[in-house]
């Protein structure tokens, strides 16, 4: 009865729990416990439907080898190019300013929704150009480089590329 099962998660949190899950939860539950996921990829299924699209370079400068290289298994979800303190920061293609705002870690971050579902994020800004709801094209000026937010080491720009929710590599996408 439902009062014997509020007194019984008084005292055992967990027996209402167990007594919530059906069979089908339980059946799903097991195959994906069994399925080998230590390797997780973050590639998508139709990850090659916007490599046809040119993306621009979002700034001269060679990639960091020190702190830039994308590894999602460290949370480090794009890559950090090294540049010019007040360097202008290019928009990679066409798109809709999404965010445009300050960040604790990141300092000043602008995103921007592409076509084929593609977000490019551009973080450590010293200044942001473009505004929630602006059309931008590929090459166009959106930001300046700057040594913004708690996770920063001098100026650099840091560049994700999100397809359909994932992270992606910007090095396969972009020729730095």
């Amino acid at each position: 009865t439902m009062e014997e099962l509020d007194e019984n998660s008084l005292t055992n949190p967990e027996a209402g729990f167990q007594e919530s899950i059906q069979p089908i939860d339980s059946q799903f539950r097991a195959e994906f416990e069994q399925q080998d996921i230590g390797v997780l990829t973050y590639e998508t299924p139709r990850a090659d439907e916007f490599r046809e699209m040119y993306l621009f370079t979002p700034i001269d400068g060679p990639v960091s080898a020190i702190t830039g290289e994308f590894n999602p298994k460290q949370d480090h979800y794009g890559i950090d190019i090294v540049a010019k303190e007040n360097e202008p920061v290019k928009c990679a293609a066409d798109g809709v300013v999404i965010f445009s705002s300050w960040t604790l870690d990141s300092g000043y971050v602008i995103g921007i929704q592409h076509r084929g579902n593609l977000i490019s994020v551009y973080k450590h800004n010293s200044e942001l150009l473009k505004n929630v709801g602006n059309f931008v094209s590929g090459g166009e000026i959106i930001a300046i480089i700057g040594n913004t937010g708690e996770l920063t080491s001098g100026p650099h720009l840091h560049f994700e590329l999100w397809h359909n929710g994932n992270p992606v590599n910007p090095q396969e996408y972009v020729a730095f």
